[in-house]
This record gives structure tokens, C-alpha cells and sequence, in this order.
């Protein structure tokens, strides 16, 4: 397992952000129309846990499940979501869906920079991010290598530092329990540590107006 001391991470200023996400209308109207190609996934409706699925429909495919386990999908939603924008994170052929969201955990601390990723310094910083219209990712990265991590993306708010502390931002997430709107605490509850521990990382990347226009 990767530890998140092994790691330094980039300042969270918005500052660095690339200024693509801040073009074109603004952030509110960027994070908003986001959202709205995101919601239109229905991930409540997709990706169900349980069952082999084609990863980028999330649309069960009728082939056998391979391994033992719950067999969810959050990391192959996370990284549909990403195709749809543009964006690449590690996802299928490039990495099977079992246990993807360990690996995608590494590869945003090791090659996601080069790629446009960015990790923040903390759940506020996310917020923010997200706020401006980035698409922001929080994931854990199991204790065991051999057991499932997972991941969600961030959804816009305007939560106090209280709120944040005590349930984390709002996310959309497959997994035992596909959510349009859950809390981190809630989504990520399946894994004790991740939030209690403080163990769940946050990433952003920048999101090209034009790839939601095309939506």
C-alpha cells in the first residue's frame, strides 16, 4: 500500500488551477453544467454493485464476475465520468476493473501531475475546487492491498468548516450504495478509517468548457 506520507502534494491555490476552468462564464456556471452531464449519468440506475458491467455505460454485460468480493463499480463511474470530459484517469485496458480504485489512487500520487492533476491539501480545498468547476475526486486507498479501495467525485456547496468537518463535501459515487448526493462521511463509510482517519485524498483537474458544450 501506497502511505500518504510517502507523498508531497501541490499547494491547493486556485491561483494554480489552470485558467480554462475559470473561462467561459464563470465557475458557477461551469460547476453547474458539470453537474448536469454528470446527473445525467444516473448513476443511481448504473453501475450496480453486484454484477459485471461494461465499465463505461455502466451497463450490466452478462459475463461472469471473475473474483470473490462485492463486486462495486465506483471506479469505473469515476473514470466514465472522465472519458465523457476529456480527462484521463487510469481506467480500462490500461488497468482491469478489479481493484481499480487502489490503483487509480497511486497512479493520481505518482503520474496523475503529469496528466493535469493536482492533489489538495484538504477537504476545504476540494470544495473549493469543486466550486470553481473542477472535477474533483476523493479516494481511498485500502489498508490491504488485495481489498477494494474507492472513489467519488466532489459535487459543488457552500457547507461551513463545521459541516465539512463533521460530514465532508457532498459527493456522486457507485458503489454497495450508488448516491446522486451523499456526504463523504456516508459514501465512504464502508471503509472505517477513511474518514475517521483522515486517510481520503483529493485531487482536481481542470475541466475544458468545450468538452461540456459538446455534451
Amino acid at each position: 500500500m501506497m502511505n500518504r506520507r510517502h507523498f508531497l502534494f501541490a499547494s491547493a491555490s486556485l491561483a494554480l488551477l489552470p485558467a480554462i476552468a475559470r473561462a467561459q462564464g464563470g465557475p458557477l456556471d461551469l460547476s453547474a453544467r458539470l453537474f448536469q452531464v454528470i446527473d445525467a449519468m444516473d448513476v443511481e440506475h448504473h453501475w450496480p454493485a453486484g454484477v459485471h458491467i461494461e465499465w463505461e455505460s455502466g451497463e450490466p454485460d452478462g459475463k461472469p464476475v471473475s473474483s470473490e468480493g462485492k463486486h462495486t463499480h465506483c471506479s469505473a463511474f469515476v473514470a466514465s465520468v472522465a472519458k465523457r470530459l476529456g480527462i484521463y484517469v487510469l481506467r480500462p485496458p490500461d488497468h482491469g476493473q478489479a481493484l481499480l480504485a487502489n490503483a487509480q489512487f497511486e497512479w493520481l500520487l505518482t503520474d496523475g501531475q503529469a496528466e493535469g492533476w493536482m492533489q489538495l491539501a484538504d477537504m476545504a480545498a476540494a470544495q473549493d475546487a469543486a466550486n470553481q468547476g473542477q472535477l474533483v475526486l476523493a479516494a481511498y486507498h485500502n489498508h490491504k492491498d488485495d481489498k477494494p479501495g474507492h472513489i467519488a467525485i466532489v459535487r459543488p456547496g457552500t457547507k461551513s468548516s463545521s459541516q465539512l468537518a463533521a460530514e465532508g463535501p457532498d459527493i456522486t459515487q457507485a458503489g454497495l450504495d450508488n448516491f446522486r448526493v451523499t456526504t463523504v462521511k456516508k459514501g465512504f463509510a464502508d471503509h472505517k478509517s477513511a474518514f475517521a482517519g483522515d486517510e481520503i485524498l483529493y485531487f482536481a483537474h481542470a475541466v475544458d468548457p468545450a468538452a461540456l458544450a459538446s455534451q
